[in-house]
């Protein structure tokens, strides 16, 4: 971000990498997939970016960047797999463990890292959750601004609920 502020110029960046919400069980499962899958990233063996060329790391994140929860990433060692096998299959392991050497307790590790496998294993987020309703809300009959408002209302009624994005009904 750039903004003059007394007459001088001033630069921020920022970099944003954990959403927020939709509750705070989502946000607390996203810090402890986000700091588990870093600590064993980091810690790993031969590391990842000598496994791993800049060009198939930036088609990854345009990937991600365009299909989401739909894309297919090519990963060391495993080439071309989903977003939910390697979420599932390396990533969860990978951060249980990183959660471990971090010396969080396996109750608290099974409950946030639970939620990151419930939506990976749903393919719900936050994100979809909110296209599925507005279609089935219209496909209920509902116009499209009268759709946004009902799907809005809903969506605050479960962020206060505080169950987890990809538990939650449509």
């Amino acid at each position: 971000m750039y903004d003059v502020v007394d007459g001088r110029p001033h630069l921020r960046l920022e970099n944003r990498v954990l959403p927020a919400g939709p509750t705070v069980v989502d946000m607390l499962a996203n810090h402890a997939f986000y700091y588990g899958a870093l600590r064993g990233l980091s810690e790993a063996d031969p590391p990842l970016w000598t496994q791993m060329n800049f060009a198939a790391a930036q088609a990854n994140f345009l990937a991600a960047a365009r299909y989401g929860m739909d894309a297919q990433l090519d990963w060391p060692g495993l080439g071309e797999v989903t977003t939910r096998e390697l979420v599932l299959g390396t990533l969860l392991p990978m951060a249980h463990e990183g959660l471990r050497r971090w010396g969080v307790d396996a109750e608290v590790r099974d409950r946030f890292l639970g939620v990151i496998g419930g939506r990976a294993q749903t393919g719900r987020n936050g994100a979809r959750w909110q296209v599925a309703t507005v279609a089935a809300l219209q496909d209920g009959g509902l116009t499209r601004p009268a759709a946004l408002a009902e799907m809005l209302r809903r969506y605050c009624e479960h962020m206060h609920s505080n169950e987890p994005v990809h538990t939650w009904d449509t």
